[in-house]
């Protein structure tokens, strides 16, 4: 039985297959530039370790006011690896949220929060679904160093392989596929040298 009063070894903690991390994910609202559009509503930020929370108004400046709309466990799966060190390396590191049209009603904008993710290759076929919205978000410095060292015990680099090419034999003499019982000249499978054979007989 583990002593209670030693520490957690954090490399045990990143050798596992999945680790996950509430995220509480801030939207905006702004005014629209349309008439067709009165109100625009962006995910914005991220808090980590957030509380459960429901469109929970955090303030406003202006125009623009923020609101924490939900809290998703944002997972991180050994096996997408390799996207999360693209999204690590973007010049802005970044997650990515995704909104879907709320059926239920109960989103201000008409907009829920319904996922939250690391890995932009996920996050690009959902965006070509056509159905959601995906917006950038950057990541807090602490969700990088988190998310780093997860990468870092997981990645594996694969080795350069050269491929070898066939040798091709120029010494080859590519007989044909004509038959030589065809008697008629205009055999066009004949080769020269099958006419030449036909000759000498």
């Amino acid at each position: 039985m583990s002593d209670p009063n030693q520490p957690i070894d954090q490399s045990d903690l990143f050798a596992a297959r999945m680790i996950s991390m509430p995220m509480g994910i801030i939207v905006s609202r702004s005014p629209g530039v349309t008439r067709w559009a009165t109100e625009i509503w962006k995910p914005s930020g991220l808090i980590p370790g957030a509380d459960i929370a429901h469109w929970v108004e955090l303030r406003s400046e202006g125009n623009v006011t923020l609101f924490h709309a939900r809290t998703l466990s944002l997972d991180l799966h050994r096996s997408d690896v390799e996207a999360y060190r693209v999204a690590l390396s973007m010049d802005i590191p970044s997650a990515f949220v995704i909104m879907d049209e709320d059926e239920s009603g109960e989103s201000p904008g008409g907009w829920g929060v319904s996922d939250v993710t690391l890995s932009p290759y996920e996050a690009q076929d959902l965006l070509d679904s056509g159905f959601s919205l995906v917006e950038p978000v950057p990541i807090p410095p602490v969700v990088i160093s988190w998310a780093q060292q997860f990468v870092d015990h997981h990645f594996v680099e694969e080795p350069f392989k050269k491929r070898k090419r066939d040798r091709l034999n120029v010494d080859q003499v590519d007989e044909g596929i004509g038959d030589p019982r065809v008697s008629q000249g205009s055999d066009v499978y004949l080769s020269p040298a099958s006419l030449r054979k036909r000759k000498k007989h």
